[in-house]
């Protein structure tokens, strides 16, 4: 450290005065600002704060230094003094104020020799037994051994005579001593006196070397070196080596001038053999490690001879000490540990130096604000500057305006504070200058406007169009209006937004300019309205009765309602979380029965309505003529009831509700159940449907139960009474079951239904419920456990589906019945949720029992019909048309007779519980089919057959009753047909009906067409033998039905001439039904596979998949 950091120290009072003032002053600005104390009095608070921090100061400093007042007590305090202040200390003081004067401290530097007395007097000859020595602005002192338990209490009590007492510590020792020493154990002495010092000053290695010959009358020279800041073990090696070439020549001059003075020769061998590389471990643990020690130089030198003639404290040094001693200005010392009182010294004077920076820029930063306001308000108000300037200058003064502002709410930036700072005086100066610019430019100029547009409104005709178009326009004009009128009423957006939409342009003004700058100061200035009530407008009542009085009769209020509701439904949903099918389920696994991925909004729950929408929806009335009446009602006359305070509840209530009962019914509508593979899978999902406790169908249930009831009100007692009193007075009018009773609310129509399964108070023993469904549900699941834990299973259900085939009815679809029973009485509306709990379980349930059954049935009719009838008919003509060889018509009449044929015993015997006849069709039965799905082959087949029959099988056996009769064509002269033993002789005479029977009765089957034209004799058009002989003979015919029992048969002769036969039918078309028996198949399937089924639901709920 350099001597001009020694010059001065500052005291602790001195600290103690710039620190309290600096703190004292930050924190009474900081209170007076927040208590509004003005500057002049923030400096008296501060003044009285130092003055009472000073004296208590001072008293204590008082109270330390007080007298003894007993003998006792001053021996005391002149113990301590002695104890704490050595003899040779006040000596050493006192020596040196006289012989350098009252700033000795400034002057003299201190050097601690340690070391061993002996060591130290061979370096310093005298210096252990004076304990310190002068010399030359120097002080040596001893400094004791660092040996473990030396004393080193004679370097802490320096500290009593200056604030960094030594410059530097020289370390003596003698070769053999430097053999015993261990570096860690130096550097644990060093550190424990830098430590009491209070500096980490540099350290000196002094070695003193033996010789067998005195030195004595040697020319001595500081012989050594000295280290730069931060060297490295190695590198103190490489320049111990480097010693010995500087060596050589003083030392052999030395040498020659006298053969004992071998000192340098000597150091420089041993530097070279070795004693360098010995210093290495040494300084390892020296200039390494946390510890380590400034280590500033290492010198060498003999034994010091003492010098005669000096006084006792006064030190005459050998030129061996030159280099250290010339070295001692240069030195930099540093703190051990932090140097709190410079830290805190310049730390007290850059917040000094800043707070001075800070005041100035805050000063000028002030000014500038103050000058820049004062300019744009002169600008603004100067009615010779034309528009454009006016207003620009009005809009930069608004934005300073706007700017001082948000400073005086949030605060003003750092640099504008220290005290200085003129924001909220500012702004007040400003609003009178911008109340004289901004009035007459933007709120009599937006008046007259609004006021003309209103007047202009209100000259249009009552009934007209343009009058009914502008009547939204005119209600924002008059209320933009009156907004001026009443400043508490502003809303700034709409005000801006109303004014610029009437007034796109201005005179005098460009219209980029007035676009960009008027939204801006007119919402400024409507923010502002406010808070300067004086700035109203003079109102206009003649104007303001006309146009609400004309407003009330077109548009009312009821515009509003649908903005206030959807206001008040935003504002709930932000707080409620949606509900999903879990969290309506509880802990039940709702997904092994039923799933959906729709939601109900947060906003439409029971809890929603209790805490947040019911309060809502009361203060929207409370408000409702603040926010909307104020505009078209002076509350001076009574506003109509429809839009009075309690219809506005009533309809938001009402709306709300709907919307609620909606959004749980698209909700509940959207449930799906879940498809079971196999029976086992459906046995599960009852057996979970039907466990109250852990039924995902309960839990939904109840969840609706609570939900549906929201908006409920009990009657009250009072209400209660009355009823009864009224029907003790009139028991003849008294009804037997109150409907009115109980609890009712807004979502009785729409929950009401489900409700009613719940609730089963007062019901009667046949009404719907869901305790009862489940019931049967519990019964069904256990007839199909016993059926999945038979010896046969499939033959058991096999068993239990014919039961039903047959007609008669079983558990399992007497509660397929109950549930779409119940279902239905849901009603419409709710029959997607319906279908999904009630039907579809059992349905379900029903069809992995009818599944096998279905395909057994189908076995039967194959084994029983099919195979049969395609050995009979199948390679037969008609079913084979391209086959000479024809179907027996008694064989055919076997399968399709009506009451006793093969296919109709099949259907009444295997089929008669789940289709039934209807006149001539086989039609599936509503109810007990639900769940087959019916192959639409297989019914068209059985009504065609069916059909056939009654036409051509009426007796049992094959027989169509008809009549022919011949009709006249070009060029032919006679017909002739012949259908077994009956024929029809036609010669163009008169016509008549001639009847015929098909097939004969004499069962001679031949079928013949003749012809005879005017240009050729008789010919044969057609000759069939056989029983289908007229069948096949009709199938050549063109057919032209003239009704529904008439037909004109016509076959075409090679020479294009027709012949023409009309008959008629006795029941339907007669023969021509036999020709739908052309390329007939009978179907293999009754009942289609499932998996082949779409899955198209029915409006019925039924499963006939037809």
């Amino acid at each position: 450290m350099s001597l001009k950091g020694q010059v001065w120290r500052p005291s602790g009072a001195t600290l103690f005065t710039l620190v309290s003032g600096v703190l004292s002053a930050g924190v009474v600005w900081l209170l007076g600002k927040h208590y509004g104390l003005s500057p002049a009095q923030m400096g008296l608070v501060w003044l009285g704060v130092q003055a009472l921090l000073t004296a208590v100061m001072a008293g204590y400093r008082l109270y330390q230094q007080r007298e003894p007042k007993s003998d006792d007590d001053r021996q005391a305090k002149t113990a301590r003094e002695k104890v704490s202040t050595p003899a040779y200390i006040t000596e050493m003081r006192d020596y040196l104020k006289h012989h350098y004067g009252l700033t000795w401290r400034s002057k003299v530097r201190f050097v601690v020799i340690c070391g061993s007395p002996n060591q130290t007097d061979l370096a310093v000859p005298g210096l252990t037994e004076a304990g310190w020595l002068e010399a030359n602005n120097v002080v040596a002192v001893w400094g004791g051994s660092l040996l473990p338990g030396a004393d080193s209490a004679r370097i802490a009590v320096l500290r009593k005579l200056k604030r960094c007492a030594v410059s530097a510590i020289v370390l003596v020792y003698d070769g053999e001593l430097r053999q015993a020493m261990q570096g860690d154990l130096i550097v644990r002495q060093l550190n424990e006196r830098y430590k009491k010092l209070g500096w980490r000053v540099p350290l000196y290695l002094w070695g003193v070397q033996k010789s067998a010959w005195s030195q004595e009358g040697r020319e001595t020279q500081p012989v050594g070196c000295l280290l730069a800041p931060h060297t490295t073990p190695p590198e103190l090696v490489e320049t111990l080596k480097s010693l010995p070439d500087t060596l050589i020549e003083p030392g052999v001059q030395q040498g020659l001038g006298s053969h004992t003075h071998d000192f340098l020769l000597r150091l420089g061998w041993q530097l070279r053999n070795g004693m360098a590389e010995r210093f290495h471990a040494l300084a390892v643990s020296l200039l390494t490690g946390p510890y380590a020690v400034p280590l500033r130089g290492v010198m060498f030198s003999p034994a010091v001879y003492p010098k005669d003639g000096t006084d006792r404290q006064r030190w005459l040094p050998d030129n061996s000490w030159n280099a250290i001693l010339n070295d001692l200005p240069s030195l930099r010392i540093q703190r051990a540990g932090m140097a709190w009182e410079r830290t805190l010294y310049q730390a007290v004077l850059v917040a000094l130096g800043l707070t001075c920076a800070g005041v100035l820029f805050s000063w000028n930063t002030n000014r500038q604000e103050i000058t820049d306001a004062q300019q744009l308000a002169v600008t603004a108000r100067d009615e010779h500057q034309n528009a454009d300037k006016r207003l620009a200058a009005l809009g930069e003064l608004q934005r300073e305006m706007a700017r001082l502002q948000y400073r005086s709410q949030h605060g003003v930036p750092w640099y504008s504070r220290f005290g200085q700072s003129q924001n909220d005086d500012l702004l007040a100066r400003l609003w009178p200058e911008y109340a004289r610019s901004a009035l007459p430019l933007l709120r009599d100029a937006s008046a007259a406007r609004l006021r003309d547009a209103l007047t202009a409104w209100n000259a249009l005709p009552a009934d007209s169009d343009p009058r009914a178009k502008l009547s939204r326009d005119a209600y924002n004009w008059l209320k933009a209006w009156l907004m001026l009128n009443r400043p508490e009423k502003m809303d700034a957006n709409f005000f801006t937004s109303t004014v610029m939409a009437l007034w796109p342009r201005r005179d005098g003004v460009a219209p980029g300019v007035w676009q960009y700058e008027g939204p801006r100061q007119l919402a400024f200035l409507a923010q502002n309205l406010p808070s300067h009530p004086a700035w109203k407008i003079a109102s206009d009542p003649q104007l303001v009765a006309t146009t609400r009085s004309a407003l009330l009769r077109l548009i009312g209020q009821r515009n509003a309602e649908s903005a206030l509701y959807q206001k008040m439904l935003v504002q709930v949903s932000r707080n409620y979380a949606d509900m999903r099918l879990t969290d309506m389920t509880g802990d039940t696994d709702a997904s092994r029965l039923f799933t959906t991925d729709d939601v109900v909004p947060g906003m439409f729950t029971r809890q929603a309505w209790d805490d947040a929408v019911q309060p809502a929806i009361d203060k929207v009335v409370s408000e409702r003529r603040d926010e909307i009446d104020w505009v078209l009602s002076d509350n001076r006359h009574p506003v109509m009831q429809d839009i009075s305070p309690e219809a506005l509840k009533a309809r938001l209530t009402e709306r709300y509700f709907t919307d609620y009962a909606s959004a749980w019914l698209d909700f509940l509508n959207s449930i799906r159940w879940q498809k079971a593979a196999t029976l086992s899978d459906a046995i599960d999902q009852l057996t979970l449907m039907a466990d109250v406790r852990q039924s995902p169908l309960v839990a939904l249930m109840n969840t609706l139960n609570t939900q549906g009831r929201a908006g409920q009100q009990q009657e009250a007692l009072t209400d209660s009474l009355v009823k009864s009193a009224k029907n003790l007075l009139s028991t003849d009018d008294a009804k037997a079951i109150d409907q009115k009773a109980g609890a009712h609310g807004p979502l009785d129509a729409a929950f009401g239904p489900v409700l009613g399964l719940m609730d089963t108070k007062g019901s009667g023993d046949n009404s719907l419920s869901l305790q009862t469904f489940l019931t049967r549900v519990i019964r069904v699941r256990l007839k199909l456990q016993q059926v999945t834990g038979a010896a046969d299973p499939q033959a058991m259900m096999q068993a239990l589906a014919q039961t039903v085939f047959q007609g008669k009815s079983v558990d399992i679809t007497d509660t397929r019945d109950y549930g779409s029973l119940v279902a239905a009485s849901l009603g419409q509306e709710w029959s997607g949720f319906g279908q999904a709990v009630f039907v579809q379980p059992m349905e379900q349930a029903w069809q992995q029992v009818l599944s096998p059954t279905a395909e057994s049935i189908n076995n039967q009719w194959q084994q029983a019909i099919v195979n049969d009838w395609q050995q009979d008919f199948n390679d037969r003509w008609p079913f084979s048309p391209d086959k000479q060889s024809e179907a027996s018509l008694p064989l055919l009449s076997q399968y399709l007779r009506n009451d006793t044929g093969r296919i109709t015993q099949f259907v009444k015997t295997s089929l008669g519980g789940v289709l039934r006849r209807e006149g001539r069709h086989w039609v599936p039965d509503a109810i007990a089919a639900q769940g087959l799905h019916f192959n639409p082959d297989f019914l068209n087949a059985l009504n065609q057959l069916s059909e056939l029959a009654d036409v051509a099988f009426t007796g049992g056996d094959a027989g169509v009753h008809f009549a022919l009769m011949g009709k006249p064509a070009r060029d032919v002269m006679q017909t002739d047909l012949y259908l077994d033993q009956q024929k029809l002789d036609y010669h163009n005479q008169v016509e008549n009906w001639q009847p015929f029977v098909w097939p004969d009765s004499q069962w001679k089957p031949h079928t013949t067409l003749t012809w005879t034209s005017v240009s050729a004799g008789e010919r044969i058009y057609a000759d069939y033998p056989g029983s289908w002989g007229f069948i096949r003979l009709l199938d050549r015919a063109q057919v032209q039905a003239t009704d529904n029992s008439t037909f004109i048969l016509s076959w075409k002769v090679k020479d294009g001439s027709p012949l023409n036969i009309m008959m008629r039918t006795d029941a339907g078309e007669g023969p021509l039904a036999l020709l739908k028996l052309k390329g007939f198949r009978l179907p293999q399937q009754v009942f289609l596979d499932t998996d082949s089924v779409p899955d198209v639901p029915s409006d019925n709920g039924g499963g006939d998949g037809l």
